[in-house]
């Protein structure tokens, strides 16, 4: 065994088995050699030989990253011989791939660091519970347990069948035919998620299902809608366009794609039955769906059972009634190691668990980008209509920062006279000027929208992803692919997980060292659909297409539309400002002065440092988490309120329906109008009361116990650390250096 192994043993915490390496004779040069089996003899227990073989997986990537690095400037000083005849564009295209590689090393070192200082916390953890159980060993334990990395940002993209969403996401992550982009009929019908794999290097989707129950549910209500039918015929045989008969109609577009003709001869029991399942198992378990593919074409072809509705007609069987959400992992990727991009239907869906997952990613989304073609950006109302309805679930009910709306298929000229290269860049370029205006124009006319978000959170962009892959006519900054690859490499880079945790563990080992050292010193018809629809639900109607009708948002909207400006100041998305986020940013204990006047305390003031970024970051989410409930509370409240009365509606049938239910909402809101409305006010009051109270509860609680516990002077349960804090602190420096880069 050579120095290399008994480093790498020692900086992977495997020291014990240095041994047996020796015996066996393990250099550099068979270690990477090593089989399953030679391992299993090396290290017999299950933990140590899993974190092994992770660790020789990294190093044999970073040795394979070195090596193409390498070969790459070897071919480039070679070819440089003689004379160059770059021309501008492609020198910056030369120097691409540098950076690529220079980001991925970075990518790769975060890793393997994240890897190794969790390994040191484990380590240290085992030291800890080792020794007696006192209150400090025990603070100490619990801190390193709630060792979290920050969660992902999230970007929605939004944009209808035919917009280029699909084109545009592929070209972002530079990954051509990842998603399937189907044809008109084809349109997306479910959640996508699109991540970095960070693991190895293929191409990976989890498929997510609904619960097996909502199913069963869903094909129960075949019998209920089929009586609704016959109940209306009877009360207007005239009528034959039945909206809310959306809702049956799509129930029979689901069990036709799973099912095809025979679910019409067979009960909602047999329809269960497990051979219509065989190749999704996961479905009947509860569990998830694996693929794993060598290329993205591959993953794009499987996937697309699970995605797309309509479509392929050479696809017996299609599974995307069942699945909640699928997600894409792309490896090899800069920008997605911490954002998800998400590709979104334009509103929720009559499903529970796709609704319920819908508005949870639209309200944590950082940014959203709004898709449609430029021919009719500024005139498309299905892209406005979308804006107009996510609004208040981004802004006040969310934590958007960044509105994009994104104007593509630049390229599309039609009928031009003069198709000279000159030509076309100049026209493609005059009218992404005009498009640009025209939706800024447009975005200006929203001002219910703007009680919601800033100025500065709009943004328009004109973008032509043929043109970024051809480069026919225009040059990759002119299709503005390059500037929101950029902006999502920002957001990634704001969101370093491993920096997070790194700075939380090198905090807790100054104090457990800190510790140590001193202890060791010491219509009719349509109305009467929609309006049993609405009471039948709460008072929600989803539509198939169209806006969802929510009555309870309506008799909620003058109190809500009454607070939306002053509540945004309150609680803005942006920046660390507001009366909340304002004030935690100021807070500090200032411990750079206190470190200069109490030199013998330096490591417990750089634990306390820690702890005091940890939990102010820690109550910016915990007030943008509960600001969220809080201003659907209105909402809610009402929804209570009126949850009687729309249960004693629905049981209306036969004549006078639609007037009984009328009379039935009208005469119960004219009852409780004012106590509802001040009982909505009141319960927001106490909420924001009780934010405020907890908020301070948090502040004093958490850092008089990180005080009072990091200044006690003797505590026999506290160990010796220096050889990791020493580790850490290097891994500490390391990623700040590769920050500061």
């Amino acid at each position: 065994m050579d120095t290399f192994v008994r480093d790498k043993l020692n900086q992977w915490n495997l020291s014990e088995f240095m041994e047996i390496f020796k015996e066996e004779e393990v250099d550099k040069n068979r270690l990477f050699c090593l089989e399953d089996e030679d391992i299993d003899k090396l290290i017999p227990k299950v933990g140590p030989r899993a974190r092994f073989k992770e660790r020789l997986k990294q190093l044999k990537c970073q040795q394979q990253n070195e090596e193409e690095t390498n070969s790459s400037e070897i071919l480039f000083s070679t070819s440089d011989i003689g004379k160059r005849k770059f021309d501008l564009q492609e020198e910056s295209r030369a120097e691409k791939p540098a950076v690529k590689r220079q980001r991925a090393s970075i990518q790769f070192s975060e890793a393997v660091i994240l890897n190794d200082v969790k390994a040191i916390m484990e380590h240290v953890y085992e030291k800890l519970h080792n020794r007696e159980s006192t209150e400090l060993n025990e603070f100490l334990k619990t801190k390193i347990r709630d060792l979290e990395v920050d969660k992902r940002a999230v970007v929605g993209v939004f944009g209808k069948t035919g917009s280029g969403k699909t084109s545009l996401i592929n070209s972002v992550i530079g990954v051509n035919k990842l998603l399937p982009s189907g044809d008109v009929d084809a349109c997306t019908s479910v959640m996508i998620k699109v991540e970095a794999n960070v693991n190895n290097s293929t191409y990976e989707a989890e498929i997510e299902f609904i619960p097996k129950d909502e199913w069963e549910d869903e094909l129960g209500t075949v019998d209920r809608f089929l009586e609704q039918d016959g109940e209306q015929e009877k009360q207007d045989d005239d009528d034959d366009d039945d909206d809310d008969n959306d809702g049956y109609h799509d129930l029979v577009e689901k069990l036709s794609a799973l099912y095809g003709e025979e679910w019409k001869e067979k009960s909602s029991e047999q329809l269960m039955d497990i051979r219509y399942f065989r190749e999704i198992p996961e479905f009947l378990n509860s569990t998830k769906k694996i693929l794993i593919c060598e290329s993205a074409t591959e993953l794009s072809a499987k996937i697309l059972k699970y995605t797309k509705q309509g479509g392929d007609g050479g696809i017996k069987r299609w599974y995307w009634p069942l699945v909640k959400c699928v997600t894409v992992k792309v490896p090899k990727n800069n920008f997605l190691q911490h954002v998800t991009l998400v590709d979104l239907p334009g509103n929720g869906d009559r499903n529970k668990s796709r609704d319920s997952m819908w508005k949870g990613i639209v309200g944590n989304c950082s940014a959203v980008w709004i898709v449609s073609e430029i021919n009719r950006a500024a005139s498309d109302k299905e892209s406005w209509e979308v804006l107009k309805r996510a609004s208040s679930l981004l802004g006040n009910g969310g934590e958007c920062r960044h509105i994009h709306f994104i104007c593509t298929k630049s390229d599309v000229i039609g009928d031009l006279h003069d198709h000279s290269a000159a030509n076309v860049q100049a026209f493609i370029l005059k009218r992404n000027i005009k498009a640009k205006e025209a939706v800024s124009k447009e975005l200006n006319k929203l001002t219910k929208i703007k009680n919601y978000f800033s100025d500065e959170c709009f943004k328009v962009f004109t973008v032509s992803s043929a043109e970024f892959l051809k480069r026919k006519h225009l040059n990759p900054e002119n299709t503005e692919i390059p500037e929101l690859q950029d902006f999502l490499q920002n957001l990634n880079d704001c969101h370093s997980e491993t920096l997070n945790y790194v700075s939380g563990a090198q905090g807790i080992l100054s104090l457990i060292q800190g510790a140590s050292v001193r202890e060791a010193r010491k219509s009719g018809s349509c109305q009467y659909n929609i309006l049993k629809g609405v009471v039948r639900n709460g008072g929600i109607h989803k539509p198939k297409k169209g806006k969802e009708i929510n009555f309870n948002v309506k008799l909620t909207s003058f109190l809500s539309q009454s607070i939306d400006e002053e509540f945004r100041k309150t609680f803005p998305n942006e920046g660390n400002h507001g009366p909340f986020n304002g004030v935690i940013n100021k807070f500090s204990l200032d411990t750079e002065k206190l470190k200069q006047k109490y030199k013998d305390a330096e490591l417990h003031l750089v634990f306390l440092k820690t702890e005091e970024e940890k939990l102010k970051t820690k109550l910016c989410k915990r007030i943008r988490d509960r600001k969220k409930m809080i201003y659907i509370i209105l909402t809610k409240t009402v929804e209570e309120t009126m949850a009687e009365c729309y249960k004693r509606a629905a049981q209306f049938h036969g004549k006078n329906t639609l007037q009984n239910i009328k009379e039935k909402i009208q005469k119960h809101v004219h009852n409780f109008k004012n106590s509802m409305f001040e009982k909505a006010k009141d319960v927001m009051l106490e909420q924001l009361l009780k934010l405020m109270v907890e908020i301070l509860g948090l502040l004093e609680k958490n850092m008089m116990e990180s005080i009072e516990l990091s200044l006690q002077s003797e505590d026999n349960s506290i160990p010796d650390v220096s050889t990791e804090l020493s580790m850490v602190q290097k891994h500490w420096n390391e990623l700040n250096s590769c920050m500061d880069a």
